[in-house]
């Protein structure tokens, strides 16, 4: 079987060689193409995935390549990891807004705005493509904003693209330790909403949902990271757990004058540390892997810190440092080419599960997944502030899907302009005249 990721060059990557390591049964991957832009990235990236390999026998083929349809062609599973204008183009996108004096964050406020109407052509030029060229293929998009990306390709790919996130799953298995569930696969998460943006209302374990037994404890509850997040007060008011991106709305204000004066944004500082990284690649004697293995324990470690040092969260837990991500993808793999029956959290296009939004809208919610692909359960509505939430915050990545299908400026403003982080329209006005002075791709909008 052959899989294809598209940004095989970027950092994560040996996170989903690793996973396919590990798999040895009949149907599993013999092939993986990387494709990328950057052949030197291509080039890192491929030793760390050899010295991976080294001591596993019958490990899965590895090659390179930057042209795309060459990429695509012959591909079963497409994994889309990439990363429109770089890690610069995250910086610049966190400084054009935090100099406006709203969040800048890669897939949450105005940031996330200004990487959809990046990264949206993009990708309907890789679902076209797929469609052509792959047509059988399943595409499994890792690409943020995850929720509004998966929704423009499946207009050209419909369910065959499929969207993950590692946040729900991690979520869900804090909760499952904290409470002391010897299986967190034996439980069932009702979770629901879009992506990073999702509250977990209940945890069902033989039938029984131990959430409320939680909630009810102060000290449990107060225990692990989301409840040092966001306070045990607030969670005990929503009733919920929320994804931990919903800190930025739930304490905007706390978290914008922490980013503004954090030394560097998040996006700068993954920019420098990564760039150190491939420059040690360079090197022929240097250790990939090692270095690769450093600097991702280094990334993890310092993910959202500014948010957990404004709750006094302190460090994160051992236990939340290994990632996630790759083993929902090869979970979502197997049990689409052996019909190995699983639920997921995922993003998919919503037939009607969450009634407050229309049929074609992605959202993230539990899905049995079989050979035919994902299917959302149906869910309870969510309560009207998280409805109201998440209505918003759909209604503004139509606008951006708009904007960009149109390469109209004015709908790119209201795009902004709609959205709860935002409060002005003439700020929104300045942000698209920043980000379209910083971001030459941002060029269509006229």
């Amino acid at each position: 079987m052959k899989l294809t990721i598209l940004g095989g060059g970027g950092f994560r990557v040996p996170l989903v060689y690793g996973a396919l390591l590990g798999d040895r049964a009949e149907g599993r991957v013999t092939h993986v193409v990387l494709h990328d832009l950057d052949a030197e990235r291509l080039s890192a990236v491929t030793r760390v995935l050899a010295e991976q390999a080294a001591d596993v026998p019958d490990a899965p083929e590895v090659t390179a390549t930057t042209d795309l349809d060459e990429a695509l062609r012959g591909a079963d599973f497409i994994f889309s990891a990439i990363r429109v204008g770089g890690l610069e183009g995250r910086a610049h996108d966190e400084r054009v807004a935090l100099a406006e004096g709203v969040l800048g964050q890669e897939t949450v406020g105005a940031g996330g705005i200004a990487y959809g109407l990046r990264t949206v052509p993009v990708a309907v030029d890789i679902a076209r493509r797929v469609a052509r060229l792959a047509p059988d293929a399943w595409l499994i998009n890792f690409t943020n904003p995850a929720g509004l990306v998966t929704e423009a390709m499946s207009r050209h790919l419909g369910d065959r693209v499929i969207g993950i996130c590692d946040s729900p799953v991690g979520l869900g298995r804090r909760i499952a330790r904290v409470l002391g569930v010897a299986n967190p696969k034996e439980a069932w998460i009702d979770y629901v909403g879009l992506n990073h943006l999702g509250w977990v209302r209940g945890l069902h374990v033989a039938g029984r949902d131990e959430l409320p037994r939680l909630l009810a404890d102060r000290d449990l509850l107060g225990s692990f990271e989301e409840g040092k997040l966001f306070g045990v007060d607030w969670l005990q008011s929503l009733g919920a757990i929320p994804n931990e991106y919903l800190h930025y709305y739930y304490f905007n204000r706390e978290a914008v004058r922490a980013y503004q004066a954090a030394e560097k944004t998040r996006g700068a500082f993954l920019k420098d540390q990564q760039a150190h990284f491939y420059e040690e690649m360079r090197r022929p004697d240097a250790h990939a892997l090692k270095a690769w293995d450093r600097t991702r324990a280094e990334r993890e470690a310092t993910y959202m810190s500014e948010n957990r040092e404004t709750a006094g969260a302190g460090e994160r837990d051992a236990d939340d440092l290994s990632g996630g991500y790759e083993k929902v993808a090869l979970a979502l793999m197997r049990a689409i080419a052996r019909d190995e029956r699983t639920t997921l959290i995922l993003n998919v296009r919503n037939q009607g599960t969450l009634s407050a939004l229309d049929t074609d809208a992605v959202i993230e919610v539990p899905c049995l997944v079989d050979a035919n692909g994902a299917h959302p359960v149906a869910v309870a509505p969510l309560p009207d502030h998280a409805t109201g939430l998440v209505c918003a915050v759909k209604a503004v990545e139509r606008e951006v899907l708009a904007a960009a299908e149109a390469g109209s400026r004015t709908t790119a403003v209201k795009a902004f302009a709609l959205h709860p982080l935002v409060d002005s329209v003439n700020v929104a006005r300045r942000l698209v005249d920043g980000y379209t002075a910083v971001h030459p791709g941002l060029g269509y909008l006229k």
